[in-house]
């Protein structure tokens, strides 16, 4: 039930991202108390040109209150 979506620039190796996306589902399932089989992650991969009006400014600064995780970093 719970679903996580990763988004990132691109360039990493498929295996790195099946480890990232599977370390994600045990925690996650482990934190939220539910079963690995009900947790499911996607993969998004941006352009790094891309990341600011298609990631940073239409998911990140809007929901800036609502991140439990700020980022360190800004794109102003």
């Amino acid at each position: 039930m719970p679903h996580v979506t990763i988004k990132c620039y691109k360039g990493r190796p498929e295996d790195v991202l099946r480890k990232c996306a599977d370390k994600v589902a045990s925690d996650v399932a482990e934190l939220l108390g539910c079963d690995l089989s009900s947790v499911s992650v996607a993969v998004k991969e941006y352009e790094k040109e891309d990341w600011k009006p298609q990631v940073w400014d239409t998911e990140i600064a809007p929901e800036m209150e609502t991140l439990y995780k700020k980022p360190g970093y800004s794109c102003d």
